[in-house]
Order: C-alpha cells, then structure tokens, then sequence
C-alpha cells in the first residue's frame, strides 16, 4: 500500500512539473509578452495547469475512469480553486514583504501548494 502511494506521490509530482511548465510558459507569455496584469497572467497560467493537471492525474496517476468525468472535473475545479486562493495571497503576501523575484517566488508558491493539491485530490477527487 505505501508502495503505491508513494508511486502515486512521484506522479503526481511528475505531473505537477509539466503542469509548472504550463503555468510558467503561459503566465510569461501573458506577463512578458502580451504585458497582462501579473496575477491575470498567473491566473490564466494556472488554469491551463489545472487543465493539464486534471487529464493527466485522471489518466495515468490514478487511473479513474470510473467515475463519471464531469462531476470528478468539478471536484477537481474546487480543490484547484481553492488553491488559487492560496497561491494569489501567499505570490501577494511574499511578492510585497519579500520584494525579490516574481517568478522564484511562485516557484516556492507552487513547491507550498501542491502537498495542499495532492492531499485534497486523493482524498476527494479521485478517492
């Protein structure tokens, strides 16, 4: 049992990476390149993420196709909501106290969150 959580923990984590490379590409782009508000372009990097996230961690973390996808998407939606709201205010919280990097400070952000992301999502999302 603890084998296969610990499985299930590594891809979660190997799915959260390729979530993070989502994130990050999508907040620079809107950020850098199209100059979108900073927590705009976060929250849309973030929500590509949780896209990425969701299909990868149904499919290959936990392979549960057996329950219904919509109502597990949604219970997916809320957990990454309210880790949203965990990210925003501790990116506000270290981005005004700590004034260094936006971007080393999402990255520590992200690192907090996803022990947050994992606990709720095995719990309730695909439990």
């Amino acid at each position: 049992m603890s084998s296969l959580i610990g499985t299930r923990l590594l891809q979660y984590g190997l799915v959260g990476v390729a979530g993070m490379a989502v994130d990050f590409s999508a907040t620079w782009i809107g950020k850098e390149k199209i100059r979108l508000n900073k927590y705009l372009a976060n929250s849309i990097g973030f929500s590509l993420a949780v896209i990425n996230n969701f299909l990868l961690n149904r499919y290959w973390t936990f392979h549960d196709t057996a329950h219904p996808f919509a109502p597990q998407l949604i219970r997916f939606l809320l957990v990454s909501l309210s880790a949203l709201g965990i990210n925003h205010l501790l990116l506000y919280l270290l981005v005004n106290k700590a004034h260094k990097n936006f971007y080393l400070l999402k990255l520590v952000v992200i690192g907090l969150v996803f022990f947050y992301n994992y606990l709720l999502n095995f719990l309730f999302t695909f439990n």
